[in-house]
């Protein structure tokens, strides 16, 4: 089935809810909202495909018209694709940036240059697709999606946030630095003397 969104694009649905299953991914424990009017309601924005059109798992803004996300992953993800659903009304979200690996940032950090960032387009049935730049984007642990602006209400409203991208199991790197240090290689320790004594025979 097709449908079309204010980007004038047709979009196939089946493909695109096979690839939209980056959800399974995230570490929902640690997701964090900031600005939300209800506690602990960003979570729910990452949903299954099929329950994207699902308006009663939603997430609005509080004192303004900002939100920001910040996402763990359970492992390292190649980024390729972002799609956003709001409501028809006023509420639906303008703008988004994207940074990458960047944990627990706050509304005062988003001055930085983004990584990449959209103009959103209003898409009703969750299949306009936000192309990602795979480059920048090609080793992921931490996402921040910040988002600007609406089309003149109080709060802004976000019904689904969908990402695809491939997935691959992280590296703790701090259990590996230890690991390796725990094994000291003899030959790495080696003076000057003691290559002389061992050749003097």
């Amino acid at each position: 089935m097709e449908h079309r969104c204010d980007c004038g694009s047709s979009h196939n649905e089946a493909e695109l809810g096979l690839q939209y299953n980056l959800f399974q991914k995230i570490d929902k424990d640690n997701i964090e909202c900031l600005n939300e009017y209800e506690e602990g309601s960003g979570v729910k924005v990452f949903k299954p495909w099929e329950d994207r059109l699902n308006r009663e798992k939603y997430v609005e803004s509080d004192a303004d018209d900002e939100l920001l996300f910040n996402i763990p992953f359970t492992g390292n993800v190649k980024l390729k694709g972002l799609i956003v659903t709001g409501n028809q009304d006023n509420s639906y979200p303008l703008k988004v940036k994207l940074f990458k690996n960047r944990p627990h940032m706050v509304f005062d950090d988003t001055g930085i240059e983004a990584d990449q960032e959209f103009e959103l387009s209003r898409d009703l049935y969750g299949i306009h697709e936000y192309p990602i730049r795979v480059v920048k984007f090609s080793s992921v642990y931490h996402l921040t999606l910040y988002f600007t602006g609406n089309h003149g209400a109080e709060r802004t409203r976000i019904n689904y946030i969908g990402m695809k991208g491939e997935w691959t199991e992280g590296h703790h790197h701090g259990v590996t630095i230890c690991t390796y240090e725990s094994r000291p290689q003899i030959s790495d320790h080696l003076t000057q003397e003691h290559t002389v004594t061992k050749h003097v025979h």
